[in-house]
């Protein structure tokens, strides 16, 4: 509904003319969405409506891992993918990632490529047995990716207790600082003349013979061209097949000699944790409460936050003094099929969302697509 006699003759010619592009949501997918429509169309007017201060579902409250996905996670996805799916989605993850570090810059991104393991409980010693029995498979169907073999065995050398001695790491994994990494995207965003508006929330939107309008708290804005980057919120725009899935994390006060470098999976990586710096980041059990995570609600709740809890105090820093330092959440897009949907949704209107768990990998490819796919 649009606010009466709030808006200047300024506001209105420079604000609410109508655009060539809006797109809803600047996270990861929405930045390169916005950064594509900009290499193709350098005279575009191009603006991104955000509902939050900053980048509010995922892409600033995940936990910063640059992953390609666990290898009990990958025989999971067998039973509802084939052979040549898996390889698609972790091809993806593996494009997605060189196009993020080659956009930001691994100094930018503080990346660092420590390795990722999955680390099995000894309650899990049978899913340890069958990713022992898959790995050649595995590696097999990937190998082309890196010319070489994706996992191998190691030795719990980290000192987790109640673990299987034998971990499955993946030399190619990494890790890096989300906030930064959304700092430098913003900014590319700056500099190429692409308006970010912040804590505008959209309400509906009404496709028009030649254009969209869109409803928000900040009044009515008008576009040729709508992209929806939304992920874990775009039910509550009708996007149908991607439900939110609320991911909650803690990390720890700095520990003096921590020995844990790396990322982490455990559990088809429901649980995951890395070290940031000298502290501990640990986060996931949403397979604990599955139904009632599937909200758009920030916050913490007692049963998946006491599993951290006392996940880490039993198998991760067993013997290692530590205090936690804070405690947060962020929302996915998550549904029963890992492949984002890339579609148009009607006329002018187009949206790129379902990033699985994987936005950090798949987001920057995600976005491009997107941009391709509303201007071919």
């Amino acid at each position: 509904m649009e606010i009466l006699n709030s808006k200047s003759y300024w506001d209105r010619q420079t604000w609410f003319t109508t655009n060539d592009f809006i797109i809803i949501g600047s996270g990861i997918v929405g930045i390169n969405t916005a950064l594509t429509l900009r290499e193709k169309f350098p005279k575009a007017t191009i603006t991104i409506l955000e509902r939050g201060p900053w980048p509010q579902g995922a892409s600033t409250k995940n936990a910063g891992f640059a992953c390609l996905g666990s290898i009990s996670e990958l025989l999971k996805d067998f039973k509802t993918h084939s052979s040549e799916d898996i390889f698609k989605l972790v091809e993806q993850r593996v494009l997605g990632l060189e196009r993020l570090r080659n956009i930001v810059g691994d100094d930018h991104l503080e990346y660092k490529q420590l390795g990722g393991y999955e680390v099995f409980l000894e309650k899990h010693k049978s899913l340890l047995e069958k990713s022992l029995d898959h790995l050649n498979e595995i590696n097999d169907l990937l190998y082309s990716l890196y010319k070489a073999p994706l996992f191998s065995v190691t030795d719990n050398i980290f000192g987790f207790s109640g673990i299987n001695s034998k971990l499955i790491v993946n030399a190619f994994e990494g890790q890096l600082n989300t906030g930064k990494m959304m700092q430098a995207l913003i900014k590319k965003t700056q500099d190429a003349n692409i308006t970010i508006l912040n804590n505008c929330n959209v309400n509906e939107y009404v496709e028009q013979p030649t254009n969209v309008l869109l409803q928000t708290n900040l009044g009515d804005f008008k576009t040729k061209t709508l992209l929806i980057a939304i992920n874990g919120f775009s039910e509550q725009l009708n996007i149908s097949n991607v439900k939110p899935g609320r991911a909650q994390v803690l990390i720890t006060k700095p520990i003096k000699n921590l020995n844990i470098k790396g990322t982490f999976h455990i559990d088809e990586g429901y649980f995951y944790f890395r070290n940031v710096g000298n502290r501990l980041l640990f986060g996931g059990g949403r397979n604990l409460a599955l139904k009632e995570e599937e909200t758009t609600n920030f916050g913490e709740t007692e049963l998946i936050q006491s599993t951290l809890d006392t996940y880490l105090k039993s198998h991760i820093l067993p013997k290692t003094p530590y205090e936690i330092d804070m405690r947060w959440s962020g929302i996915l897009g998550v549904g029963n099929q890992k492949k984002p949907i890339l579609k148009k949704v009607s006329k002018n209107v187009y949206c790129g969302v379902r990033l699985g768990g994987m936005g950090v990998a798949i987001g920057s490819l995600v976005g491009k697509d997107l941009a391709n796919l509303a201007t071919e």
